[in-house]
């Protein structure tokens, strides 16, 4: 085998970047040893889900995908039918980033999007998109999809998604949560996710996992139960129902009984914070959006921007035209730092 050369210097471009995490490694390690039932027949799916029914204070449906396109996909199809719309911010990842997922696994919902000014949906843009058509030539909008934290980084407080809830449950309509970042808006609220979830009316949640340091794999949660009819028919048709399944499930065993998910979360948190105060008053930029989360936007000019690609460092531009910076469970700090002195350098 040729020996292939890469650059491992920690990037900040995405938190998929990082690699995985030793509590998710050591659990799938040992889910490899012998031979287990397919199908997701096995004790670690088994395990899995009762160690999510044990966070989450609540007997809810847990299924397991292989990423989140799919996961939120699916979500927003069992709660629609084709004549249905759904509900999403301009720039949730739905709409963004998942190619027409949602339209295609719902054979069609049309999804209808809020404008927004930092990625958090409020009730007033809900009511206004649920309520402008209600004649038969209009799709019935039936979901409403959050994004908790937020593209922009912002993490909705529990009083806002009650607030949502309240507003979907009035107008009929059923409320999912996109939690491809779920482990940092808890980490950054201090509550916990039960009280982030069915106690604050989420019907259905996509638990990130790639993100908070595993491999592959997200968890799907119906706190509505009678919301995950067929779910499993659902899974198997996408192409979702893993037949060696212990190894999308075995990860979050380890994630979940040793509490890594949310120290993950804590740490990139932390990271982003540390970012944003040794840039924070930094000349000829600005940051875009409140940091509360694992994400800091540096809005600057494209010159600088470009020495900062000069300078190695990679980035995304697409929401803004500010420079996206994220952090995961595994940042260096020093890694960090050496940002940060860059960005000064730079902009000074």
């Amino acid at each position: 085998m040729s020996h292939i050369s890469t650059d491992n210097s920690q990037q900040f471009a995405s938190d998929n970047y990082s690699g995985i995490c030793p509590e998710a490694w050591a659990a799938m390690q040992e889910a490899n040893h012998g031979h287990a039932t397919p199908y997701g027949d096995d004790p670690w799916t088994a395990r899995a889900s009762n160690l999510f029914r044990d966070l989450f204070e609540t007997d809810c449906e847990v299924f397991f995908a292989f990423n989140g396109t799919a996961a939120n996909s699916m979500s927003l199809a069992s709660l629609c039918q084709s004549y249905h719309s759904v509900i999403c911010a301009q720039t949730a990842h739905v709409e963004t980033d998942e190619c027409g997922a949602p339209e295609f696994f719902s054979n069609g919902s049309k999804l209808l999007t809020a404008q927004t000014i930092d990625g958090k949906m409020t009730p007033e843009a809900i009511r206004a998109l649920a309520t402008s058509r209600q004649d038969i030539h209009f799709p019935r909008p039936k979901a409403v999809t959050i994004t908790q934290s937020t593209e922009t980084g912002r993490v909705y407080t529990l009083d806002q998604l009650k607030a949502i809830s309240e507003t979907t449950r009035e107008l009929k309509m059923h409320l999912h949560m996109d939690g491809a970042r779920f482990a940092n808006a808890i980490a950054h609220v201090g509550c916990t996710p039960a009280e982030m979830t069915w106690k604050s009316g989420v019907e259905v949640l996509c638990f990130g996992g790639t993100k908070n340091g595993m491999a592959v794999g997200e968890a799907i949660l119906f706190f509505n139960r009678a919301l995950a009819e067929d779910f499993d028919y659902r899974c198997k048709q996408a192409g979702q129902l893993a037949s060696k399944m212990r190894y999308l499930s075995s990860p979050w065993v380890g994630m979940l009984e040793s509490g890594a998910w949310k120290r993950n979360g804590e740490h990139a948190n932390a990271m982003a914070k540390r970012l944003n105060a040794a840039i924070a008053d930094v000349a000829n930029a600005s940051i875009m959006f409140d940091v509360e989360a694992n994400a800091v936007f540096l809005l600057a000019s494209e010159p600088h921007l470009q020495q900062l690609r000069e300078r190695g460092w990679r980035f995304y531009t697409f929401i803004g035209g500010g420079a996206r910076f994220m952090f995961a469970w595994d940042t260096d700090p020093a890694r960090v730092d050496q940002l940060a002195a860059d960005i000064r350098a730079i902009m000074s």
